[in-house]
């Protein structure tokens, strides 16, 4: 079962210029929708974030293309095609041919150029996607689109997903205007995303400049999606989309000193963590969301490889599944992260309240009874003072439990 605050919220805003439509294509999965189609208005701006893995997926491919063919054109993406079930990686020059089929067939419907559709799978890697299914599905999903989908759209892109993750807000920068902001992501495992989750997309109304939408979009997947874990495996796929459908030119946001971009970018930013934040809740067998912080860095780089030293370490996350207040493993974590700037004479750790490890070694205050106290809660915070400056970093995880092994050793059955 997930961990803590999972509920959708109780308003998802629409996000003018956006509709979104679903269906039950057959992929992979019988009697279940796994099809999705998003429409963009003509002005729309859109920043994608890829994978850093090497081995990644044709539709990958594909997005990377469109988007660098679209760039410095006057014309913009205007389709998003997305489904689960078939990751189409590792498929080769075949599964590129039929990645850009299903964009083709989707472009002449609609009657845009190919460049203009994107395409994003998940799912299985290593079987060459039934594109048939998905062109067949695209009469469906075109005649449901709507404005209101958001939450249909994020249980249709789930794969071992247990819940639908969506986020929204909105905000008011002046007496005359407001801007909204809606999004959706999945994942569940095969999270270490080194740029974004698995699928992610984000659109608001706010008119927002392409060049400086793009840069928002690494900023805030840097504070949220790159800051995450559950099994330390970054996917063939991840991809996060942000979508600006704001088209007043006369208030255009074109630079970070705009007088509304500090407004909206935190609400972008209360966006991007809820969802990122819910994959981490959501994770394969997870009983136990952690909050790692470092503090007291020399460099937000030292601090970051400590974090994600202790998120990702299998003897660390098993320790919590268990509650087991095994705090050396932790500290070994730390001392093997590679941080240039360490000394281990310095650091000191606490769960929660409880100061467990003070400048390398047992606090004389700590007990056992603390320690087992405190790691059987389902929500932790592994606080680490490096002692060496003032930088500091989040990262957030889970544990490790006997759920995740069975969940992934049946994922093709």
């Amino acid at each position: 079962m997930p961990v803590g605050n999972i509920a959708p919220p109780d308003i998802i805003h629409a996000i003018e210029g956006v509709e979104i439509g679903i269906t039950a294509a057959g992929v992979r999965y019988k009697d279940r929708d796994d099809l999705v189609v998003f429409r963009l208005s003509e002005t729309a701006s859109v920043a994608c974030v890829t994978t850093t893995n090497k081995c990644c997926a044709a539709p990958v491919l594909l997005v990377r293309e469109h988007l660098q063919q679209l760039a410095g054109s006057d014309k913009s993406a205007r389709y998003l095609l997305i489904n689960t079930g078939n990751a189409n990686a590792a498929t080769g020059e075949e599964g590129y041919r039929r990645a850009l089929q299903t964009c083709k067939a989707l472009a002449d419907k609609v009657e845009v150029e190919v460049n203009q559709v994107m395409p994003f799978s998940t799912g299985v890697i290593g079987e060459v996607i039934n594109s048939e299914a998905i062109i067949n599905g695209l009469d469906n999903c075109l005649a449901s689109l709507s404005q209101d989908n958001w939450l249909s759209a994020a249980n249709a892109i789930r794969t071992t997903d247990t819940i639908p993750k969506v986020a929204s807000t909105s905000v008011v920068v002046d007496e005359a205007i407001s801007y909204k902001v809606t999004g959706i992501s999945k994942g569940a495992g095969m999270i270490r995303p080194n740029m974004a989750t698995m699928l992610g997309y984000v659109a608001t109304d706010a008119p927002i400049a392409q060049h400086l939408l793009q840069q928002m979009l690494v900023e805030l997947t840097n504070q949220s999606f790159n800051r995450i874990t559950i099994d330390g495996d970054t996917s063939t796929n991840d991809c996060c989309v942000l979508i600006a459908t704001g088209d007043n030119q006369a208030n255009l946001i074109d630079s970070t000193q705009h007088p509304h971009y500090q407004v909206l970018y935190q609400a972008l930013k209360e966006v991007f963590l809820r969802l990122a934040t819910l994959i981490v809740r959501d994770g394969e067998g997870a009983t136990k969301f952690i909050t790692v912080k470092v503090t007291g860095g020399k460099t937000v780089e030292d601090c970051c490889d400590v974090a994600y030293a202790v998120a990702h370490s299998p003897l660390v996350k098993t320790a919590f599944f268990a509650s087991d207040p095994n705090w050396g493993r932790i500290v070994a974590a730390v001392g093997y992260s590679g941080a240039e700037n360490l000394d281990a004479d310095q650091v000191s750790v606490t769960l929660d309240d409880v100061a467990i490890c003070t400048r390398g070694q047992l606090d004389p205050s700590y007990t056992e009874e603390q320690g087992q106290e405190v790691m059987s809660r389902p929500e932790i915070t592994i606080n680490i003072d490096l002692g060496m400056g003032e930088a500091t970093d989040t990262v957030y995880t889970c544990d490790l439990s006997h759920e995740y092994v069975s969940i992934n050793a049946d994922y093709r059955s």
